[in-house]
């Protein structure tokens, strides 16, 4: 049975783990939340921060934090990259089309809302498996906890830190980060 398990994981990770080599942030291409690829080597060069978010959260309203830090810091090479999921108690269940238009009627986002995929379990997107596996990223080990956990990319693609879903989007620690 564990077999079963891990076999999707284990084949997706084949071509990294036969060379010994981990997989790079820049090697994901993902789909935004119109259907269009979005990859991530037009990064290169940037700090991201990436954010697993939800509609129906008690944190849903770190949006706004998250579309004000955006709007300050968009044009000094920083990038949000939001990952809606349904994770913890069917908190985002909405379809890509009601989730875009949630995002942009309630909050007014324009930072890149990528479609919706799974951040934990056997099903679990292989960005967030590169996130939280330090086999893959080469730093750190982490689970992700609840809606809103932020990952800080460094401009050189390096997982630099974790924040726990509670943390708001405008820390002064994050906002030191974004600024150094």
């Amino acid at each position: 049975m564990k077999t079963k398990l891990f076999a999707p994981i284990l084949i997706a990770l084949l071509p990294f783990l036969a060379f010994g080599q981990s997989q790079s942030f820049y090697d994901f291409t993902v789909n935004d939340i119109d259907g269009n690829e979005f990859s991530f080597e037009q990064l290169k060069g940037k700090k991201v921060m990436v954010v697993n978010v939800a509609s129906k959260c008690g944190y849903t309203s770190q949006y706004e934090q998250l579309q004000a830090i955006y709007e300050k810091y968009k044009d000094a090479d920083f990038m949000i990259i939001a990952f809606p999921a349904n994770n913890f108690m069917g908190q985002e269940p909405g379809s890509d089309e009601e989730i875009k238009a949630f995002c942009s009627e309630n909050y007014g986002v324009s930072f890149p809302v990528m479609s919706k995929i799974s951040v934990k379990g056997k099903d679990m997107h292989p960005v967030y498996q590169w996130l939280t596996t330090k086999e893959l990223n080469g730093i750190d080990d982490s689970s992700v906890k609840w809606n809103f956990q932020k990952y800080l990319i460094s401009k050189d693609g390096t997982l630099q830190k974790v924040f726990n879903p509670k943390t708001s989007p405008d820390d002064p620690e994050i906002i030191g980060w974004i600024e150094n």
